[in-house]
Parts: C-alpha cells; sequence; structure tokens
C-alpha cells in the first residue's frame, strides 16, 4: 500500500485534488497549506479515504526565539491535532528553525518547550504526529544525531531531504513512524518522481517494510505520482 500526497495537485482546490488522488489509492496525506489548508474536518470527511495530514508549516515556527511566534504556531498545529482527530489521521510537523546562528541554543530550547506541549496536546486528541528531518538553512532535525526527539514525538523521514544532506543511509537506521518518498539528484529539493533522481530506492523500501510503514509519495505533479507508483510497485 502507498499514500499520496495532495502536495501534486497543490494548485487545485483540495475537493479536485482529492478526487484525482482518490482514482489511484484510498490514502491521502493532505498539504495543510496554501490552498488546501483546512478549518474542519468536513471536506476530509465527505470522501472514504484513509488520511495523513501535514501540519501547516509555511508560516510557523515552533522553535521560534519570538515567545508569542512560538506560541501561536504551537496553536496552529493543535488545530490541526483536533481535525486530525476528527478523522483518525497521524500529523507530520516541521520542527521549526533559527534565523540566527547565534540564536541556536535558544531555539532549541524553544523546540523542545513546543514538543512537550504537542506531545500533551496530541495525547489529549489521541493522535500520533512525528516531526520530518529538514535539508534547509537554519532548520533543525537535518542529521541522525538529532535523535531519538524528547517527549515521544515520532520521526517522519523525507528521503529526499536526507539525500541532499548526504546522510539518507543513517537515517535508513533509526526507528521511523512515518515515511515521504520523492526523488532528486543530491543538490535540490526537487520533489521529482522516483527512479529520476539518484536515490537507493532498493534500500529505503527495504527500510519501509522492516518498520511496517506506509510510505506517501510527495511529488510534483499528477503524471510524477503515477511514474512514481509504476516504480516502487515491484518494491510492495
Amino acid at each position: 500500500m502507498y499514500g499520496v500526497s495532495t502536495y501534486a495537485l497543490h494548485s487545485l482546490p483540495l475537493p479536485a485534488a482529492l478526487e484525482q488522488i482518490a482514482e489511484l489509492t484510498d490514502y491521502v496525506e493532505v498539504m495543510d497549506d496554501g490552498c488546501h489548508y483546512i478549518e474542519s474536518a468536513e471536506p476530509l470527511l465527505s470522501y472514504d479515504l484513509r488520511y495523513s495530514i501535514h501540519a501547516p508549516s509555511r508560516s510557523v515556527n515552533i522553535a521560534s526565539t519570538l515567545e508569542p511566534i512560538r506560541e501561536a504556531s504551537v496553536r496552529v498545529i493543535e488545530d490541526c491535532f483536533s481535525i486530525a482527530a476528527e478523522v483518525d489521521a497521524d500529523v507530520v510537523v516541521h520542527p521549526g528553525y533559527f534565523a540566527w546562528a547565534a540564536d541556536r541554543e535558544r531555539a532549541k530550547r524553544q523546540f523542545a518547550r513546543s514538543l512537550a506541549h504537542l506531545s500533551a496536546a496530541a495525547e489529549e486528541r489521541s493522535v500520533r504526529y512525528a516531526v520530518e528531518n529538514m535539508a534547509w538553512e537554519f532548520f533543525f532535525l537535518q542529521t541522525p544525531d538529532e535523535l531519538p526527539l524528547p517527549d515521544g514525538a515520532g520521526f517522519a523521514l523525507d528521503v529526499g531531504h536526507a539525500h541532499i544532506m548526504g546522510c539518507l543511509p543513517a537515517f535508513l537506521q533509526v526507528p521511523i513512524d512515518h515515511i515521504h518518498i520523492h526523488d532528486n539528484d543530491g543538490t535540490a529539493d526537487t520533489h521529482s518522481a522516483i527512479g529520476s533522481g539518484t536515490i537507493d530506492f532498493a534500500a529505503v523500501m527495504a527500510t519501509v517494510g522492516q518498520n511496517g510503514i506506509t510510505p506517501v509519495i510527495e511529488v510534483e505533479g499528477i503524471d510524477a505520482v503515477r511514474s512514481s507508483i509504476s516504480a516502487i510497485r515491484p518494491y510492495l
């Protein structure tokens, strides 16, 4: 089994994206940002699908050294948890970032505070969540030495990000709760179709099986989704 992220159709209204993806799989990960931002569970309950939700990330920072921004970011993700609880969805969260190198340690403490709050909120709502590794400057969780995360937070492996950072083999050795799969050439986060870049997907899919998780295809465009499905089918 595999899931498909609405990232592939992020320029379309969410219902149109869900209808197209539902033709390919019954498991959809909603990219809860932009025109796919969800304020209630209603649009998801209209379809007979299994869901996970990628919490809003473009305008939030759970590691912000500005406390009002950190608190607001946590509230946004808690709202996402509430919707996830209604549709029995796991949630993926970005780890946040620091704006200046000198702020790293303070931001790290803020990140830890946010995880404590989010873990309590997830437990209250009976929702599972996982934090995604990044490949962008100043973000936390770029390498495996930042694991395990505190307060019971899960880990979501993004294989494209790990490949860019040159540490995908090491990430494949740690416990994984969720996984995003897409391809690139190791230099840019292109979210290309699986098989079009330089990632060793035989190793990735072996780890998927070992961890008993369902891969989520997170590529740019529906044609890339279709070719990615063909590329991973021999491993399923």
